[in-house]
């Protein structure tokens, strides 16, 4: 038992080293990158501070598996070197056993980070998409998306509606020249409406200059067509459902991700890249424990030779390999051409057999 505590302190010390010299890293790049980008923009330098430290966290959590990697081949190769790992060998102890430890830790790590760092980094993001745009635009709240603008829909159990708008601010809420078309329940359009502005409260969108067509069995829209100055049109849509249009994934809270992938497939959204993303996130403590293994396999033995470099070498290269390998089946989970669940836990499945297999026969065997 004390044995595994010291293996286990030894291991988060060795990982908490390693993340914060690549937090510094990464925020000095972000910092250098921060200030070219806004050079022009007559932003102090303690703004681009600020912004810096909110975009950090989330390029760090995204390279913790590689950091878990680099992590493991320090521990091993520091406990080879003091011959500590020499004398756990010779007192018996396989390789697995004195792996077991250093997996809890790598696992507690995961399960942390989704539940703790992963809420902190989508707020940190939202708050850097904020203010960043803030600065690019000048201080004012519209985002203009594209030339064909901003397309959204809406729909419950009766209809459906599209709704396209020129411009938007940021979280989705306010819109500008926008028109709404009504579907009805198997039917064609039955309604169109035209506003110069627009607004989602509540339960309902909140129309100023408004022109409204009745579509459907009238033979002449516009001899029938009508003005407002004011319109209520009801809606199921609410600011976090919009966001999907806006943003990505990463920006929602692992714990509000449920909720929301629900109401984007009720509103008629595809909610398949945020499936993907939950998925990943759940098997993000797994493929840490893999990542662990892997460098383990090849890290945990004596130095003897030039075979220290190449083994150091084909682990980083192997943890590299498997963190693409990730990336590759999310893209492919995210295109809908393997489920999500495949997507999100057969690299880390695969990984965890292929570092198990290299230990049994290269200590164990």
């Amino acid at each position: 038992m004390i044995l595994h505590l010291y293996f286990a302190k030894r291991f988060a010390r060795t990982f908490a080293g390693v993340f914060a010299v690549f937090f510094l890293m990464i925020a000095f790049l972000d910092l250098i990158e921060q200030l070219g980008k806004f050079a022009g923009e007559g932003v102090g330098f303690g703004r681009i501070v600020g912004l810096t430290l909110l975009n950090t966290p989330e390029g760090v959590y995204r390279i913790l598996p590689l950091i878990t990697v680099l992590a493991t081949i320090a521990l091993f190769l520091s406990l080879a070197r003091s011959s500590e790992m020499v004398v756990t060998r010779a007192a018996g102890r396989s390789a697995l056993r004195s792996l077991v430890a250093p997996t809890i830790v790598a696992f507690m790590i995961g399960a942390a980070s989704v539940a703790v760092l992963n809420p902190i980094v989508a707020g940190t993001q939202q708050e850097y998409e904020r203010r960043e745009a803030d600065i690019e635009r000048g201080g004012t709240s519209t985002l203009a998306l594209s030339e064909e603008g901003l397309w959204l829909r809406q729909g419950d159990g009766d209809q459906q509606t599209v709704i396209r708008a020129e411009s938007a601010s940021l979280d989705g809420t306010r819109l500008a020249r926008a028109s709404f078309i009504v579907f009805g329940e198997g039917s064609g359009p039955t309604r169109r409406l035209e506003a110069a502005r627009a607004e989602l409260r509540p339960g309902e969108w909140a129309l100023e200059d408004v022109k409204a067509w009745p579509l459907g069995t009238i033979e002449n829209p516009e001899a029938a067509a009508t003005r407002h100055d004011r319109l209520t049109l009801p809606s199921t849509l609410t600011r976090d459902q919009i966001r999907d249009r806006l943003g990505t994934p990463s920006s929602i809270p692992i714990w509000d991700l449920p909720a929301f992938i629900e109401q984007l497939e009720r509103a008629g959204f595809s909610s398949r890249r945020h499936l993907v993303w939950f998925q990943m996130e759940l098997a993000l403590p797994a493929f840490l424990v893999s990542m662990l293994l892997v460098a383990a396999g090849l890290t945990m033995r004596h130095q003897r030779g030039g075979r220290t470099g190449i083994a150091v070498l084909i682990a980083v290269m192997l943890g590299f390999g498997l963190y693409f390998l990730r990336n590759f089946a999310q893209i492919l989970g995210e295109n809908g051409q393997i489920p999500a669940i495949i997507a999100a836990w057969i690299p880390p499945s695969a990984a965890i057999c292929l570092a198990l297999g290299l230990l049994l026969h290269l200590e164990d065997g």
